[in-house]
């Protein structure tokens, strides 16, 4: 059942304008989300470490599926980590089933074998290995200690694989610790993404509005305004918000949200 919600319809969407499931090419690009994925393919092209931090929800994942959609396939895998809350053994088992071998028990028989799969991905397929970590702050020291010596081949000469740790700001705080000294030195280069400003955020809803349908100025000035403050500028905050503001203005039968409709947003999402 496709089933349309009666607020798309009232301002005739041709689908969900602040959905997640966009397209890479679709993706809102904004100067730091530029940055972030610059550094990124920095650190792809070098095989080295990368870290982008920033509060939850301003686009860290989504700054790395962009830097994805430019590699080739037939010459980069990537191994895509969503929750690395899987213990120390964990990480050489993600990493040897997604090169399509099936783990070996012991923890230091998979610690080679994800070793030899990463050095023959690139020595015999010519294909580098990226491995990206969402929620990288979840990272225990333990864990930590493991992704570096992971990055060792070659008397540590060079790393076998790029590697992308996306996490919040927490992360930059634990990697300067000194007992973290031999991975930090490891990392490249290292970007925090900051949130959004009025324009960029101005910027966000007319191009996701487009997206749906409607080039037209669908938020009023002062609507949007009183939006980015409540969502300090989080992409994924303001698409709430901007949501739930579009679907006030069609309960109340108008055809731009106006402040009064930001107003009941915010009146929503802030009630305890």
């Amino acid at each position: 059942m496709n089933e349309r919600a009666p607020w798309l319809t009232h301002f005739g969407f041709t689908r969900t304008p602040f959905g997640k499931s966009l397209a890479p090419a679709e993706l809102f690009s904004r100067g730091p989300h530029q940055e972030a994925v610059a550094r990124i393919l920095h650190c792809i092209a070098e095989a080295t470490l990368c870290v982008i931090t920033g509060e939850v929800g301003t686009g860290k994942t989504v700054a790395a599926r962009a830097a994805r959609a430019t590699l080739d396939p037939s010459r980069y895998a990537v191994i895509y980590v969503a929750n690395p809350a899987f213990g120390t053994r964990g990480l050489y088992v993600t990493v040897v089933r997604a090169l399509g071998a099936a783990p070996r028990f012991f923890k230091a028989e998979v610690m080679a074998q994800a070793q030899e799969l990463l050095a023959a991905e690139e020595a015999e397929r010519h294909r580098r290995v990226v491995i990206v970590v969402d929620e990288a702050h979840l990272l225990t020291p333990a864990q930590l200690e493991e992704l570096r010596l992971l990055t060792n081949a070659e008397m540590d000469s060079r790393s076998p694989f790029a590697g992308i740790l996306l996490g919040q700001p927490s992360l930059n705080r634990q990697l300067r610790l000194g007992v973290f000294a031999a991975l930090d030195q490891r990392i490249a280069t290292r970007y925090q993404l900051p949130p959004m400003d009025l324009g960029d955020a101005t910027a966000y809803l007319r191009h996701h509005l487009a997206l749906a349908g409607r080039s037209d100025q669908l938020f009023a000035d002062d609507a949007v305004v009183r939006l980015h403050r409540l969502s300090n500028g989080i992409p994924r905050a303001l698409n709430n918000a901007a949501t739930a503001a579009l679907i006030a203005a069609a309960a109340d039968g108008k055809e731009l949200v106006d402040d009064a409709c930001a107003k009941k947003a915010v009146a929503e999402l802030t009630r305890e």
